[in-house]
C-alpha cells in the first residue's frame, strides 16, 4: 500500500504539527511512512529553498520564482516521492503543486495554464490521494507565522511572510477555489476548532484511505517494507 498525504494552508496554519501527529499515527499502525516538504526535502532542492526563502532577496521576479520552485519539485519527486511509493511507503508532504497553484497564480498572478503544464511536468503526473488544507483567517496565520519563525530564529526563511496581507488573502481565496474544484480530494478543516479536533478529522479520513487501499486489512508493515527495500 502507498498512499501520498499533503498539507497545504496559509501561513501559519499548523500544517508541522498535524503532520507530525499523523506519523506518529501511522508508525503506530506499522505503516511505513516519510515526512517531506517543498520547497525541499533533498539536498539540492533545500538549496533552492534557502534561494526561495530568504528575504533579501526582493529582486526576484514572479516567473523566476515560479521556475525555482518547479526545478525543486522535479528533483524532490524523483529523489524521493516516487522511488518511496513505489516501495509502497506513505509520503506526508507539506506542500506541494496546489501550493504553486495558489501562491504564484493568485498570488503573484502569474496565469493559471502556465503553471498548471510546469507541475504536471515537474510532478511527473503525480497527484496526491488526499489533500488536507488548513484553513485559517490569513491575518490569524501570518500572525503566527511570524511569532514562530522568531521563536525559532527562522527569520532567513519569511520572505513570503513579508509580503502585503492582501497577498495572504489571495493565497487563501486560491486554495478554497481549489477545494471547491476537487472536493474529493481537496479536505477543508477549520483549525479554529482546535488542535485535538483537526487532527480527529484528518486519522478518520487516513483510516477510510487505508480501508479502501488495504483489502482485508492487509496493511504493509515497516518490516515488510524495509525488506523490501532492502533497508534494515
Amino acid at each position: 500500500m502507498s498512499l501520498f498525504i499533503t498539507f497545504e494552508g496559509v501561513e501559519g496554519s499548523g500544517k508541522t504539527t498535524q503532520i507530525q501527529r499523523l506519523k506518529k499515527y501511522l508508525i503506530q499502525k506499522g505503516i511505513p511512512c516519510k515526512v517531506t516538504r517543498e520547497p525541499g526535502g533533498c539536498p539540492i532542492s533545500e538549496k533552492i529553498r534557502k534561494i526561495l526563502l530568504n528575504p533579501e532577496h526582493r529582486e526576484m521576479v514572479p516567473m523566476s520564482e515560479l521556475f525555482l520552485y518547479e526545478a525543486a519539485r522535479s528533483q524532490h519527486v524523483k529523489e524521493v516521492i516516487e522511488p518511496f511509493l513505489k516501495r509502497g511507503g506513505t509520503i506526508l508532504c507539506d506542500r506541494f503543486s496546489d501550493a504553486t497553484v495558489v501562491y504564484q497564480g493568485y498570488g503573484r498572478k502569474i496565469e493559471l495554464k502556465w503553471i498548471k503544464r510546469l507541475n504536471q511536468a515537474s510532478s511527473c503526473g503525480i497527484k496526491p490521494d488526499v489533500t488536507f488544507l488548513l484553513d485559517c483567517p490569513s491575518e490569524v496565520g501570518l500572525k503566527r507565522a511570524i511569532q514562530r519563525n522568531q521563536t525559532l530564529k527562522q527569520e532567513n526563511e519569511e520572505r513570503f511572510e513579508k509580503e502585503k496581507i492582501q497577498f495572504h488573502q489571495r493565497v487563501r481565496k486560491g486554495y478554497l477555489a481549489l477545494a471547491k474544484k476537487e472536493p474529493s480530494r481537496v479536505k477543508v478543516i477549520d483549525t479554529r476548532v482546535g488542535e485535538d479536533k483537526v487532527f480527529e478529522k484528518i486519522r478518520e479520513i487516513v483510516d477510510h484511505l487505508i480501508k479502501i487501499k488495504t483489502p482485508n486489512s492487509k496493511l504493509r508493515t515497516v518490516n515488510s517494507f524495509r525488506r523490501k527495500a532492502h533497508v534494515f
